[in-house]
């Protein structure tokens, strides 16, 4: 890894860092108001959706696959994860511990559903692969509707509380930078050539099998991670959560932020999560405004906000020095352009 490169992470951890401490500031001397723990509640369910939804970019965005079972994978995640915090409850484990060991448990079981899915499912390919991913969301949901573990279809509930804004904004920053990591590394580069030309890769050698289930399982795993926060900040769940329509709206997330993009994922995530609750005074309306949203951005983002482009705070601060010039450039070519059409009427 170049020095550059070092700097880069570096300054970005500090930005992040910063960010964290403001919000930590707001949230400690109720920089809200009455509000302050209805916005903490809105903001640690951005973070948490945030891992869920840059999961789901890991497949459609960066290995080209349209999935529409990613809630299956969260409900493992959130199920697992509870089961195993309720057992340890009460084991001299402090409150952080317990939570690092549900979400990893949660995580591994769904990265495990993952590859079992993975192995047969990834030989097909578009609206074969997305059939085939739903339909296991819904097994997975009729299986949870079915255990007397889960509930047996009512509320799973009196489940800890272990999920605060400060755990869950850490626990979401190393998934994502895990996930950059891995978008960055060779593996990830090789299952962006897939992406781009799948007959190509395969005819290269690659095992285009193995790299796919490969990033279906580390997509899954971490979308393991976001239910078991999901489940300790929600506290009860019924399984009838994880239908279709969540998997529906995890993906418009994806689409939304920006297919390819780990920064499009982020702030489509924390966008779209804090939308409904921003709008829920207007609760007539909510869903209108919602989906007004949505239509709006595919009309002139059809791309996404952030497209496969990749937010920096290094290439940020770059470009602050340039800026002016490129303004007093742009501000001196309009009066060329009008003194060239007005040339050219009175010719």
């Amino acid at each position: 890894m170049t020095k550059q490169r070092k700097f880069s992470y570096l300054l970005n951890f500090i930005g992040v860092a910063v960010v964290f401490a403001i919000l930590s500031a707001l949230f400690a001397f109720n920089g809200f108001g009455d509000s302050t723990t209805y916005v903490e509640g809105v903001c640690t369910t951005a973070c948490y959706t945030i891992v869920m939804v840059a999961s789901l970019n890991l497949v459609v965005g960066f290995m080209g696959e349209f999935s529409l079972g990613h809630a299956g994978f969260v409900s493992v995640g959130a199920y697992t994860a509870a089961i195993v915090s309720n057992a340890l409850a009460g084991k001299g484990l402090s409150d952080l511990a317990l939570l690092i060991v549900a979400v990893l448990a949660g995580g591994i079981v769904a990265g495990l559903a993952g590859m079992l899915v993975g192995i047969p499912a990834l030989r097909l390919r578009g609206d074969y692969l997305a059939i085939v991913t739903m339909a296991f969301a819904e097994i997975i949901r009729v299986v949870f509707c079915n255990l007397e573990i889960t509930g047996g279809g009512r509320t799973m509930s009196g489940i800890l509380k272990l999920s605060t804004f400060g755990r869950t904004f850490w626990i979401m920053v190393v998934c994502v930078t895990i996930m950059f990591l891995f978008v960055r590394s060779r593996f990830g580069r090789t299952v962006q050539a897939i992406r781009e030309d799948y007959i190509a890769a395969e005819a290269s050698g690659i095992n285009v099998t193995f790299y796919k289930v490969m990033t279906f399982a580390i997509s899954s795993f971490f979308a393991g991670v976001g239910g078991a926060l999901y489940a300790h900040y929600m506290t009860a769940m019924i399984p009838t959560n994880f239908n279709f329509n969540y998997s529906a709206e995890l993906l418009s997330e994806v689409i939304i932020g920006g297919t390819g993009s780990l920064t499009g994922s982020v702030i489509g995530a924390a966008f779209l999560s804090a939308l409904p609750e921003l709008m829920r005074q207007f609760s007539t309306y909510r869903m209108l405004g919602y989906s007004v949203v949505l239509v709006l951005v595919m009309l002139f983002r059809p791309g996404g906000i952030f497209g496969h482009w990749e937010f920096s705070l290094t290439r940020a601060l770059k470009a602050l020095p340039t800026l002016p010039q490129k303004l007093s450039r742009a501000t001196a070519k309009k009066p060329k352009a009008a003194a060239a059409t007005a040339k050219k009427k009175g010719e």
